[in-house]
Order: structure tokens, then sequence, then C-alpha cells
């Protein structure tokens, strides 16, 4: 079945654009079909990486938003949804507008939600309230982003991912790739795998670094293979 990932966490900067490029990149590497939206119009970094692929969608604006589903359609593909900051009341009210997660399940298309947290309180207590809205119509991952905090006490403790057990949820952790690489590779805007191989042009590291992009890239698979029920791995 065709699966739609919405990749969010209210906070700005707590690395959402770099799990959906990471998804769409883990997608294509497995020769599986992908289909990009980027809802973020503030940054658009999802299209400018992985353009080809990518389409831009307003969320407020429901005829827009319903492109979403339409893109999960027709064919089996992995649809991934780069949300913006401050995003969850507009797609709450577009869920709300048509039961849209209900009728996704008829039509046969999976949903998932990546929470992508840096592990404070903000974003713990936003965590804590999707899973509250959207409950067991989404399969959901918490993903503790490394690249954004190394210290995830609080959210440990909290009473979320004891919330997050209860629907069948997992915790992924996103390791660090180093941030001056990463500060190159969205610079260059430039695909992970572009990252990882071209020896030329503007989006060539040099050798020790793409290796490192390599290794970076191996390590979160291996994470998002401990999700395989929202992976669809």
């Amino acid at each position: 079945m065709s699966r739609i990932h919405f990749v969010g966490g209210e906070k700005g900067g707590v690395g959402k654009s770099v799990l959906a490029r990471v998804l769409s990149q883990w997608a294509i590497d497995r020769g599986l079909a992908v289909a990009g939206v980027d809802a973020d119009e503030s940054q658009g970094v999802l299209l400018r990486a992985y353009g080809e692929y990518t389409q831009g969608v307003d969320l407020s604006d429901v005829a827009r938003a319903d492109e979403i589903l339409d893109r999960a359609l027709g064919a089996e593909r992995h649809v991934i949804v780069d949300l913006p900051a401050r995003s969850a009341r507009s797609l709450l009210s577009w869920f709300d507008s048509a039961d849209v997660l209900s009728y996704a399940a008829e039509l046969g298309v999976a949903i998932s939600y990546w929470h992508v947290s840096d592990g404070g309180f903000a974003s713990t207590a936003e965590i804590g309230g999707l899973l509250d809205g959207l409950g067991d119509k989404a399969q959901h991952v918490v993903v503790r982003n490394a690249g954004c905090s190394n210290d995830f006490s609080q959210l440990d403790a909290s009473p979320t991912l004891a919330k997050l057990a209860e629907l069948g949820g997992n915790v992924i952790d996103l390791p660090e790739l180093d941030p001056a690489i990463m500060y190159k590779i969205d610079g260059s805007g430039c695909s992970f795998w572009a990252a990882a191989h071209s020896e030329q042009g503007e989006a060539a590291l040099r050798l020790l670094e793409r290796r490192r992009v390599k290794i970076w890239l191996e390590r979160c698979y291996g994470q998002l293979a401990l999700a395989p029920n929202a992976s669809g791995a």
C-alpha cells in the first residue's frame, strides 16, 4: 500500500527537513516510488534537494492540502510531507474537514507521523498534544534528534512516551552529522545522495566528508529499521 509520512515538530529548527530528506533518500535507495510534499514555504529545503520528486503545498489552502492524499493514490508510493513549524492547527483542521485519516484507511493508504524533537519541554508537550489529536489513526514515531540536542532526559521521563507506547509507537534516534558538512549540504541544496557521491560541482565534498555522509546515512537507515510499522520497511 501507499504510505504518507508526515514529518513534524511544532518548534522550528528541530530537524524536520533533515528527517524528511533522510526518508526520501531511504525510499529512493530502495527503489521505492517517492512523492515529496514541501509544506514549509519559508524554507523549501525538500523542494530544493529533491525537486524532481517534490511539489509545494500550502496547508492553509484546503484544495492544495488535498493534493497530499491525491499523491498517494493510483500507484504504491511513499509520500513524504515536510511540515512547517506551528502547523498542527492547519493540519488537524484539514484532517477534520473530510475525516481524512479514516478515508485514507478506507483507500488503503497508511499514515505515519514522525515527531522530530529536541527533547525540550515545548517539543515534548507538542508531541503529547498530537498523540491525543491523532490517536491510533497514524503510526507514531518520536525522533530524538542528536543534531539538535544531547539531553533527552525530559522527554524520556515524560508521560508522552508512555502515551506513545500505548499507541504502539516507536522512539528512534537521528544521529548527528558533522555540522560543517551539513552546512555545506544545505548551502548547495543537494540531495544526500549527491553529497555522498558527487566528486565535482557545487555539491562536491572532500573524500572523507563524502564517506562520513555515507556512514551517517547508514546509521540513519538503521534507526528507521527500528520503526518498521511506520517506515513500511
